[in-house]
């Protein structure tokens, strides 16, 4: 079986050694770099559950991955754990940020087979036993300094790195912001609309206010009815009787001379 250009060292860790004999030397254990070049030399193996013997490989004795197996080609080197327990590795360090406080913790290792150059270290914010946990990547570059146990960077926060894999409730968070982002831009758009028709409104009605009302072009009173009463049936030709008492007589005594009873 090929094996992939890069690995996890959690992927390799979690198979069972077997070698070319078709032994079987027992679970990976822990791994052998060289923290400061970030350089992954191999990993340790746990031939039985019982006693303190240990068996090292070297990471070109790899040939192949299996499903729960990993193929090496010759023998293991014979070790023990107190010596195993020297060993330096970045694995489980306290990740610090510029202040020295504690964000987080090494969880794991993205190797490059061929070399055993560490491309980037995975960060976890909570117990890197625990699965679905985020884990974010740290490039070598970002790592100021480091000490057994300790990793220095001049990070602010673990959100100054890119997010490798979410959790659930990272996910969930982040999909939170998000549509708290969107209701946001939604609310200041509703609220500009509303402004901009508040405005258009408000110009309008400064324009009814300085316009004269039509009512009252229609109901401002006709000069010619501001004329005195008495004499508004002066120059008229068919005025009415009754407003001239000569022109009453007159048409009554014609009326007389007319009716020849009279």
């Amino acid at each position: 079986m090929s094996l992939p250009e890069q690995l996890l060292l959690s992927d390799l860790l979690r198979r069972r050694v077997r070698c070319d004999q078709g032994i079987d030397h027992g679970a990976g254990a822990i791994a052998w770099m060289h923290p400061p070049v970030h350089r992954l030399l191999g990993w340790i193996s746990k031939p039985s559950a019982f006693g303190d013997r240990r068996q090292a490989w070297r990471l070109d004795q790899l040939r192949g991955l299996s499903e729960l197996e990993a193929l090496v080609k010759g023998p293991g080197a014979d070790t023990d754990l107190p010596t195993v327990d020297r060993l330096p590795t970045l694995i489980e360090a306290a990740l610090l940020d510029r202040h020295g406080e504690m964000i987080g913790s090494v969880a794991d290792a993205a190797v490059e087979l061929s070399t055993g150059r560490i491309v980037h270290y995975l960060v976890s914010r909570s117990d890197p036993r625990l699965p679905g946990s985020s884990r974010w990547r740290l490039s070598p570059e970002r790592i100021s300094d480091q000490q057994p146990g300790q990793v220095f960077t001049e990070l602010s926060g673990l959100d100054d790195l890119p997010l490798a894999r979410a959790s659930v409730r990272q996910e969930f968070l982040r999909r939170g912001r998000r549509w708290r982002d969107q209701l946001q831009e939604e609310t200041e758009r509703l609220r500009d609309s509303f402004q901009q028709a508040g405005d258009r409104f408000e110009e309008r009605l400064e324009g009814w206010l300085e316009e004269e009302p039509a009512w009252d072009v229609e109901q401002r009173p006709d000069p010619i009815d501001q004329r005195v009463p008495g004499e508004a049936w002066d120059d008229w030709s068919d005025e009415p009787p009754e407003a001239n008492p000569s022109s009453t007589r007159r048409t009554r005594q014609q009326r007389e001379d007319q009716d020849p009873w009279l």
